[in-house]
Formats: C-alpha cells, structure tokens, sequence
C-alpha cells in the first residue's frame, strides 16, 4: 500500500468513525468493510436485509465482527428519519412518499449521515453514479458558498501526488464552477499533504490563443484569486506550461506557477476525464477516486467496476474527509 493509503490509515484509525455501505449485498462491500473493522481502522454500517446479508457472508465465509447492520425495514428510529427527511425536503415529499423512498439504501444510507448516526457514505459499486449523487445533493447538499459538487482524482504514482478535477461530474463548467472548482481541489489537494498549487488549463497560455473558450478560463482565474488571494493559482496554461519548468520559463515567465503545478483544473468534463485516464493507463499512475467535494458530509462514489481493494481505499478517504 502506497504511503498515501498508510498516512490515511493512521489519521482515521485513531478516531471513532463510522461509514455507511448501502450496498450491504455486495461481495467486494463485504470483503471490503471485513478489512476494515477487522483492522480496526472504522466500524462499517452496511445496509440490507440483516439475515440476507449474514447468508452472504457466512456463504463468502467472510466475518462481521465489529460491522454494524441496518435493515431500513426494520430499523427503530425509521419514524424521526422520515420526519427527519420531510423537514429536509422542505414539504416537497409527503410522509407516504417519505417511507417509500427510505426503503432505497441510497437515501437511507445518506439519511444516516445527516442523522449524525454515520459519518460518510461510500456507494456506487451496484449503483449509477446518480443514484448515489442525487440523495446526496437533496439531503447532504453542499457546503455554504458553494455551488456545485465537483468530483477529482488523486493520481498517485511512488512519491508523486497529484489532484486532476473536475473528471466526475460538471460537464461544462462555467468560469465560476471552474473558481470554485479550483479552490475545493486545493482544500482536497490538502487534505492529501499536498501543498496546492492550481493550474487552470486550457488549449491556451496566457492569452495565447483567443476564443470564449480560453476566456472563460482566464476568467475563473480572475475570480478564484478574487475569492482566494492567498491561493497559489494561475492559468489559463497549456499542460506542459504548468508541468514542465523549461516550458512555464518560456511561455509564462512571470506566473507563480513555474512548471511546478499539482492541482490541474481542466475546462470541461470531457477533457478532464481523458486527461487521468491517459495518465492512468500510459503513465501508470494510480488514479484514486472519484472523490466528491462541496458537500457538507463526505459521500463517495466508486464505479460499478470496482473491486474490493478500490472499496477499501475510497473508505479510507471518505474518512479522512469527515475527519
């Protein structure tokens, strides 16, 4: 396990925290969240039917010792969530609708966070990425200030860190999606020891080229330093200006990014998500995440073609999150 992993490792482990598995059914869940109590780093809450879930593991001969198990048909404060949840919603659902809806463990499972009863959320495994984002967005919803969710990846190879966002979410952001962007991306970028230093990408340095596309980065630049004056952040750059110091040298001289970037901000979601999966698959990098930012409480997506190992990590950040 990389040092990232092992650093994440020892911050959460020294606290009392708990995640919620909606996914109570699913084999790399279940391998996953054995690991996790069993190494006593946090104490899982799965979700599910609790004599379906103790057959599967029983069947995978995997332990639930230390993992907790809530069945949203049988759970004892199913009436405070429900009227929990109405209140949330403002009135937008009845209280019939209310009961139907907490039966999904998506919403139940995100109901328990805001409930304070779980710290964070890790979903996705056997659900679309909407599945998990949209009870997050109704109940969770985003910090104050802040628009959006956004969704990045730290891409990790031996010592090397980096942040890449936004690849999950935004399709095309605006100049002050991409502000604010950037600004969760270095809080992130942070929260991994990384110092942040922000690249606002584009096809263009420094007014190389003109187009509204190249302006709308240059205008996110002009806002989050407006928002953040003591951000290190610049752009709009070309990736080799914010990579490569013989190159910044030579196309952005003056910038306080001199090829030494690692926080890249990309214009677009298309870009964004070719961008880690080229430096993923030819650059060999690991690419940790999605990882959703913005939220008040740290819920995570993985992608239905994860595997067990992928769970275990995503826990791990989604605990340092609510740390």
């Amino acid at each position: 396990m990389s040092d990232l992993f092992t650093g994440l490792k020892n911050k959460v482990s020294e606290k009392d925290i708990k995640i919620v598995f909606p996914e109570g059914l699913d084999e790399r869940i279940l391998g996953a969240v054995r690991r996790l109590a069993g190494e006593n780093i946090l104490t899982p809450i799965v979700v599910g039917n609790k004599e379906e879930i103790e057959a599967k593991a029983a069947n995978l001969n995997v332990s639930l010792e230390g993992v907790e198990v809530y069945d949203p048909q049988n759970f004892p404060a199913f009436d405070e969530m429900v009227a929990s949840f109405i209140e949330r919603r403002k009135g937008k659902v009845s209280e019939e609708d209310a009961r139907k809806i907490l039966l999904d463990e998506n919403y139940f499972g995100t109901m328990l966070v805001h409930m304070n009863k779980a710290d964070g959320l890790v979903s996705g495994a056997a659900h679309s990425t909407a599945d998990t984002v949209r009870p997050a967005l109704q109940i969770i919803k985003t910090k104050e200030g802040v628009k959006k969710t956004s969704g990045v990846f730290i891409m990790v190879r031996g010592d090397e860190k980096y942040v890449f966002a936004d690849c999950a979410i935004n399709i095309s952001p605006d100049s002050n999606d991409l502000a604010e962007i950037a600004i969760e991306s270095s809080r992130t970028a942070a929260m991994f020891d990384i110092d942040p230093r922000v690249a606002m990408l584009s096809f263009s340095t420094k007014g190389s080229a003109k187009s509204p596309e190249t302006e709308k980065v240059s205008k996110a630049v002009e806002i989050a330093k407006e928002k953040a004056p003591s951000l290190t952040l610049d752009g709009e750059f070309q990736f080799d200006a914010a990579f490569v110091p013989s190159v910044a040298e030579k196309k952005a001289p003056g910038s306080v990014i001199k090829g030494d970037a690692n926080v890249f901000v990309f214009p677009s979601l298309e870009a964004g998500n070719i961008g880690y999966k080229i430096a993923q698959r030819l650059g060999n990098f690991e690419a940790v995440g999605p990882i959703l930012q913005g939220l008040n409480k740290p819920v995570n997506d993985l992608s239905r073609g994860c595997n067990e190992e992928d769970v275990y990590k995503l826990a791990l950040i989604t605990a340092a999150q609510a740390l």
